[in-house]
């Protein structure tokens, strides 16, 4: 449990974090509404929702600490320790699993020297295990402060995280450029990508997830994933004399 009264923060500090504040707060109709991005903006603040972001997000909002512990202990996004430069998170639900994702952060636990939810000495990454990134069709998939690297292996993603500490400039699939993970939470707070160029470079789906929609525009010709009825799916399969459409015994209506 957090141990009260938190810390609180510098003076200078203070004021900008009530500036930013005001502004997310006036967007909504209710003020508690508001919670979510003010626990982006503290995150943004030190790098993880401390109890003093906490403290002062119920202050600005009128809420209690437990109200608002509540919401942060809640979504996954809200970090509850220091942690890295850069969120490193690994899917290993079940076909970023099947794909390969498990192999992958097995790969990087050992190549980093750190377990699930742990920071590397340099503070640079931190790992994680996502149970899902939304992004099936280009499994596995790997995020680096929510920014897709997709269809990864092993060595990929070796080489991801090598650079990532080397500080070599690490290009995401599809996105955004990469930024800190201070600057990711700000942005996740609402407040608009300064850098040049990076909100044109956020595009949209990628290929695969948008090739259900060009086939059914018919601008792409359907893969034959069935052999149609009268012919063979496959010349060794098994043929039911009794039902001699397939093995499956299945006939035509």
């Amino acid at each position: 449990m957090p141990q009260l009264p938190a810390p609180a923060y510098p003076a200078e500090v203070r004021a900008r974090l009530e500036a930013d504040a005001k502004e997310v707060i006036a967007r909504y109709p209710g003020s508690r509404s508001a919670l979510l991005p003010l626990l982006h903006l503290v995150q943004a603040e030190e790098g993880f929702v401390s109890r003093t972001g906490m403290a002062f997000c119920a202050e600005q909002l009128g809420l209690t600490t437990a109200e608002v512990t509540a919401v942060a202990t809640f979504y996954t996004m809200y970090r509850r320790k220091p942690s890295g430069e850069y969120q490193v998170g690994v899917c290993t639900n079940t076909l970023c699993a099947v794909m390969g994702g498990d192999a992958i952060f097995d790969r990087l636990k050992e190549h980093l020297g750190v377990g699930n939810d742990e920071t590397t000495e340099d503070g640079k990454v931190t790992l994680e295990h996502i149970e899902c990134n939304a992004a099936c069709d280009f499994a596995p998939v790997v995020m680096v402060n929510w920014e897709f690297f997709d269809n990864q292996t092993p060595e990929s993603a070796t080489r991801l995280v090598d650079d990532l500490i080397a500080g070599r400039i690490v290009e995401p699939t599809r996105g955004a450029p990469l930024c800190s993970y201070k600057e990711t939470s700000r942005i996740l707070a609402g407040f608009p990508d300064a850098r040049p160029g990076a909100v044109e470079a956020s595009g949209g789906a990628g290929p695969a997830s948008l090739i259900g929609l060009r086939l059914a525009r018919g601008e792409e010709t359907p893969p034959r994933v069935v052999a149609p009825r009268g012919e063979s799916g496959h010349a060794d399969a098994p043929q039911d004399p009794e039902h001699p459409s397939g093995p499956t015994g299945e006939e035509g209506e």
